[in-house]
């Protein structure tokens, strides 16, 4: 580690305390970022395979120039009119079906779906929650109560119940049986006289392990919710704006609408913009008994980032590109796996990918610190990805949707390298 990177973490560990933390064990330095690159103070670059919130990619053009133009014009809040925020909800609500027409702007994911938790404790007058374990929504206090990765056992509150992730590598599950887990939370709030609000599920599971809901889940699971009189949340904070490549958001994997849907990280390339969506009905039910008003939500700004943000995937066709390119890199990967038995599995789709690395294939026991050890190789070889899971040894990877083939050949040819000198 070079002594002004050495300086530079004493520095932030003085000034911003020990709760933060920082990737690899020799952390990296990122000065500026251009399309799938990030570049360090020394000039090296970095293939970025993990950051999904540049989501066409790091300093795009056109998003740089919507931002740059609006902010040297006006930036105010939504109380006055402005032309930006009302064309980002027509052009949102137009992703969605018939009854998801209504948006509610803020800054943050965590914002967004704590609001999406106020409207379905208003609505239904519960406030039990559901969700999946080893999920993660954000960090405001009621999320972070909610963000079963993160919050320890002991301080999950009376009203939060976990029900098992997915996991089709190391159970044999069906829907039905994920349906039946939904009722017994329903059960287990009421026993504690609790009335069920919503559950929420992250619509590709990604802190479980970057895992597509099996057939007819998010289906089943809506369906047990409502039936208690409860909502169906959908977070598509990660896989939304067409990352898993066959579908723009994640939920549309099963036949449904969700009753609210969430989204935030990649709205603005980088720039904070999220929003919760929801029907008229449902809005104006809330605004019965609540307000809702955020100072820098849906500003002229951020709804010109995300605006510019949907002509990128539109006028690249990105959702086209996920798809096939994130095959390519699947085929890649599976060849690896070929010559290499630590990969027990690889899921996921588009550019939202994951590799499950095992001591081996037969007992499939997770190889943390197997991963760890890839991980920090990558970066050490250009490459930056993330561990997951509730082992810490899924690879997950969630590159820009401008990712190529040819970038894809690059990645797979350093994993090869890496994996050849665990």
């Amino acid at each position: 580690m070079s002594a002004d990177n050495s300086t530079m973490i004493e520095r932030r560990r003085n000034l911003l305390g020990s709760a933060y933390r920082l990737f690899y064990d020799q952390p990296v330095h990122i000065v500026r970022g251009e399309g799938v690159w990030l570049y360090d103070a020394a000039g090296n670059k970095y293939l970025d395979m993990y950051n999904n919130v540049p989501h066409v990619g790091h300093c795009h053009p056109h998003v740089v120039e919507a931002i740059s133009k609006q902010l040297a014009t006006l930036n105010t809040h939504t109380r006055y009119l402005h032309e930006n925020v009302i064309e980002l909800a027509e052009r949102l609500t137009g992703k969605f079906p018939p009854g998801l027409d209504n948006v509610m702007f803020s800054c943050t994911g965590s914002e967004a779906n704590e609001l999406a938790l106020r409207i379905a404790r208003t609505v239904t007058g519960g406030t039990g929650i559901i969700v999946t374990d080893s999920a993660y929504h954000g960090n405001t206090k009621a999320i972070y109560e909610i963000s079963t990765e993160d919050i320890p056992q002991d301080e999950v509150p009376d009203y939060v119940v976990t029900v098992p992730s997915p996991d089709p590598y190391r159970d044999e599950y069906d829907a039905d049986d994920y349906r039946s887990h939904v009722t017994a939370a329903i059960d287990t709030l009421r026993s504690r006289g609790i009335r069920p609000a919503a559950f929420i599920i992250d619509t590709i599971i990604s802190s479980g392990g970057v895992v597509t809901p099996p057939a007819g889940y998010l289906k089943n699971a809506a369906e047990v919710v409502r039936d208690a009189g409860g909502l169906f949340i959908a977070d598509e904070v990660q896989p939304g704006f067409a990352r898993t490549g066959e579908n723009f958001w994640g939920y549309e994997v099963d036949d449904f609408v969700p009753d609210i849907v969430t989204v935030g990280k990649p709205m603005g390339n980088g720039h904070p913009i999220a929003a919760t969506i929801a029907s008229s009905e449902l809005i104006d039910e809330f605004s019965t008994h609540s307000h809702y008003f955020n100072t820098f939500g849906g500003n002229p700004v951020s709804c010109a980032a995300g605006l510019a943000m949907l002509d990128v995937i539109e006028q690249e066709d990105l959702q086209r590109n996920a798809l096939t390119t994130g095959q390519y890199l699947t085929d890649g990967l599976t060849k690896l796996a070929e010559k290499y038995d630590a990969i027990g599995d690889i899921r996921g789709s588009g550019f939202f990918k994951a590799v499950e690395l095992v001591s081996d294939r037969e007992s499939r026991v997770p190889a943390k610190d197997l991963a760890a050890n890839v991980v920090n190789a990558l970066r050490s070889r250009g490459v930056l990805s993330g561990a997951i899971g509730p082992h810490d040894n899924i690879l997950k990877l969630r590159p820009p949707m401008v990712f190529s083939q040819e970038n894809a050949d690059f990645f797979l040819g350093v994993l090869d390298d890496v994996l050849d000198s665990a």
